[in-house]
């Protein structure tokens, strides 16, 4: 089995982009197989979860007021929820990626990092797919006289805030990915943590800023900044704070950085523990 040193990953990458393609589009086929809706259940997740949470704050505890949301909560959610659904199905793709290939890992050579790239790639169409209800929602709250939609040049700044949270996602994905496979415990656990995660990440709450130990430590989790750096910028034709977002661009590539390090330095070791 050849070694690549890890200067030339990005080269290998290249010239094994077919079949990092192929994988994208095999996870896409497989999700929506023998499916009715096919690739509507991309909208219909996030939209779903907007109208439960919506409920939930609007009718069953009154909440919206409590948690000082200044647009429509139904947008407000929603263009939390997409991201976080991109991060977390990207998430749970990686964690079994490796296992679930066990055939093509132990038989062929390739770069490994293809298989988490791929879950990535699959949930990245979702994501395409989800953001276009979100337009819709926006002209419907601006009609409606309930919101006043401020798009500004604010809006070329998403690519950026997609970069950064692919960067992050995939950091995250290799070396969950990693660990799955030589510790089967690690998924069970990722399940019930991404749940978790959810309620800290500024998704359908906004983060409290009391100075609490509590917003303290919420203050630590990047995607926070990432999921407010979309609502600045489609929904508030603002551009994020500096300072949050330039924290969560480090930890996203330090993430980046040490996932593909410790990915690759292990690669070796896949075979055997498949």
């Amino acid at each position: 089995m050849r070694a690549a040193t890890t200067a030339n990953i990005p080269l290998e990458l290249l010239r094994y982009r077919e079949l990092l393609f192929s994988l994208t589009w095999r996870n896409i086929r497989v999700r929506y197989k023998q499916s009715l809706l096919g690739i509507s259940w991309a909208v219909l997740l996030p939209l779903s979860l907007m109208l439960v949470f919506t409920f939930v704050f609007t009718r069953a505890i009154d909440g919206v007021g409590a948690l000082k949301v200044n647009m429509p909560y139904a947008l407000y959610a929603y263009c939390g929820l997409v991201p976080w659904t991109f991060f977390a199905a990207s998430l749970n793709g990686c964690v079994n990626s490796l296992v679930s290939n066990r055939n093509l890992v132990t038989k062929v050579y390739f770069p490994r990092e293809v298989f988490p790239l791929s879950c990535v790639g699959s949930a990245f169409v979702d994501f395409c797919v989800a953001m276009t209800v979100l337009g819709g929602l926006m002209v419907y709250f601006h009609s409606a006289g309930q919101w006043s939609a401020n798009l500004s040049a604010t809006l070329l700044f998403l690519p950026v805030v997609l970069v950064v949270q692919i960067t992050l996602t995939v950091g995250l994905g290799m070396m969950l990915a990693m660990a799955n496979l030589f510790y089967r415990d690690v998924r069970q656990v990722f399940s019930v943590a991404i749940q978790l995660w959810m309620f800290v990440s500024a998704v359908v709450v906004p983060v409290p800023r009391d100075g609490s130990a509590l917003a303290t430590i919420i203050g630590f989790n990047p995607l926070v900044p990432i999921i407010s750096a979309y609502r600045t910028c489609i929904l508030e034709g603002t551009l994020p704070e500096a300072g949050g977002f330039l924290y969560a661009t480090a930890v996203a590539v330090v993430s980046l950085i040490g996932g593909w390090f410790c990915f690759r330095k292990a690669s070796h070791r896949f075979a055997e523990c498949i």
